[in-house]
């Protein structure tokens, strides 16, 4: 296996792993966790409730079980486009390629136990990109605008930095391109950021100092004081050891990014501000799955049950920890034993996810390189003159 495709099929597994054992905890508390499952979650577990077919706020979805959500669909259907394109993507990308998978091809959908469109899956943010863009076709490049802001842009992103992977300001700057479609303010801004740390992650040799620097040097606004915060406050505690001691560590976390979370202490009852545009403030997931990857030095078992276990949008948090050490350890970092029971699960393929990711960005890498090297002899030429 190329290195290439050991790291899309790490990001791409680790990601799925890290949406399959969140989603089951979604929306609840630290405290609510350990009472429903008996203590720490620490694998695949159950459906919160035993009708989850009718209890609410959970109905009509089935998660748990190894069911991935939306966060792996969108991040499916996005390797798709690169798929198909081959090449650097854009917000004309998502209007042309990215809505038609969304309205046009039904596919598996595991919470809901059946074949539907992804449209009829995803959260009202996520269909704000087919009601801008097939109904109300708004440019592309403008679309996010209005819409709220949350992590739903940055949660399927991870493949940009694949498609740049070494170079995390590339893949910030196409990321930022692809999901003003989607998003606008500080969701957007995650967005470009988490690529950018997909890309640093997954250079051969890079260590957690990689993935760190692009996250401070790249973000901006309420983005950037959330990830410096987080850094300041976390980078040199100790490794948890224990229970009590992650328990401790995630109630620190919740301190620290409280303060650039607009959503609130309540995550079901959302405070007036929560999800509106702002120059200070940064969704709560990039800056909480930062600070569990710092915490447990990349570790991916340790990083991504810390994220599972905070609560609150755990599936996401999870996603974004899992795909940065997964990017950072390969393929053997992520548990055979949870990657197989999630594709079971799901009835889902996600290592071919992984490989026709690979396959893509193989492409894009190639055709940059070939760019490079036409652009600095052509420089060289222009130098002389």
């Amino acid at each position: 296996m190329s290195w290439l495709e050991d790291r899309s099929i790490a990001v791409i597994t680790g990601a799925a792993v890290g949406d399959a054992l969140g989603g089951a905890v979604e929306g609840w508390t630290p405290q609510q966790i350990e009472e429903r499952h008996g203590g720490r979650v620490t694998g695949i577990v159950e459906p919160w409730f035993e009708n989850w077919q009718d209890a609410r706020p959970i109905a009509p979805y089935h998660k748990g079980d190894g069911h991935i959500t939306d966060d792996t669909l969108m991040t499916r259907a996005l390797v798709e486009v690169y798929a198909k394109r081959r090449t650097h993507l854009d917000a004309y990308s998502v209007a042309e390629d990215l809505v038609p998978l969304m309205i046009g091809e039904p596919r598996w959908i595991p919470e809901l136990e059946s074949t539907a469109l992804l449209l009829q899956r995803v959260f009202l943010a996520e269909k704000w990109i087919v009601g801008r863009l097939h109904y109300g076709h708004v440019d592309p490049r403008e679309a996010g605008v209005g819409n709220i802001i949350n992590c739903g842009a940055a949660m399927y992103i991870a493949p940009v930095g694949l498609a740049n992977a070494g170079d995390p300001a590339a893949a910030y700057a196409e990321a930022i391109d692809i999901t003003g479609a989607h998003q606008a303010s500080y969701g957007r801004e995650a967005a470009g950021v988490f690529a950018a740390m997909v890309a640093a992650a997954v250079a051969p040799g890079a260590t957690l100092a990689d993935v760190t620097d692009a996250a401070l040097t790249l973000s901006h606004d309420g983005t950037r004081a959330a990830m410096r915060a987080v850094f300041e406050a976390i980078h040199d505690v100790p490794t948890p050891q224990n229970d009590e001691d992650e328990r401790a560590l995630a109630a620190h976390i919740r301190d620290v990014v409280a303060p650039f979370d607009s959503v609130g202490p309540e995550y079901r009852q959302m405070s007036m501000d929560a999800r509106r545009p702002s120059r200070t403030k940064a969704i709560e997931e990039l800056p909480v799955a930062f600070a569990f990857i710092l915490a447990h030095r990349g570790d991916f078992r340790g990083s991504v049950l810390a994220s599972v276990n905070y609560g609150r949008d755990a599936d996401s948090i999870a996603v974004m920890a899992a795909a940065l050490c997964a990017g950072l350890g390969g393929t053997e970092v992520v548990p055979a034993e949870w990657i197989d029971e999630i594709e079971a699960a799901s009835k889902m393929d996600i290592r071919e996810t992984g490989r026709l990711m690979a396959d893509a960005a193989r492409d894009i890498l190639t055709a940059d390189q070939e760019r490079a090297a036409a652009r600095s002899a052509r420089l060289g030429d222009w130098a002389s003159l």
